[in-house]
């Protein structure tokens, strides 16, 4: 078992968390569900519902859009998925760090990065010691045009 979990990758590992609490939770592992994970933990783009839904379709036709937004709120109602939500209604969703982390987005091409900020924690105790807030959560975004959009005027 430590070796085959030592050659898996940390998409596979993730995904095997996931499932076995899924399974803890007594949720069916569908094909369509199992894809619709799969895409969200190993995509660095934080896609859409209709994005996964378009990749999921592809490979099992008769998928809905339902069946996709209700795998994607399960996930979210089990702390596996972020949802980045979006004044425009056009939220994202992040498989791969699935708790409250800075976002830069791009307001050219909507490209969703995840950048390192290492003075984060301490911003959330400043605002603690300020407000008198127990933070618990938080949503820290940065709006910009990235440099692909920058070059094309």
């Amino acid at each position: 078992m430590l070796k085959k979990q030592a050659d898996m990758s940390a998409s596979e590992r993730r995904i095997q968390e996931i499932l076995e609490k899924l399974k803890g939770k007594y949720f069916r592992i569908t094909p369509q569900r199992y894809a619709i994970l799969k895409i969200l933990v190993e995509s660095d783009e934080h896609p859409s519902v209709e994005q996964i839904y378009k990749e999921v379709k592809a490979q099992f036709p008769t998928t809905s859009l339902a069946t996709v937004y209700k795998t994607v709120t399960l996930l979210k109602e089990i702390n596996e998925v972020l949802e980045l939500g979006f004044h425009d209604g056009n939220n994202r969703y992040d498989g791969n760090r699935p708790y409250p982390h800075p976002h830069v987005i791009c307001t050219g091409c909507r490209k969703i990065m995840d950048p390192e900020l290492a003075a984060l924690d301490e911003l959330s105790r400043e605002m603690a010691r300020k407000t008198g807030y127990k933070i618990n959560s938080h949503r820290l975004d940065f709006f910009g045009l990235c440099p692909a959009c920058q070059k094309t005027g």
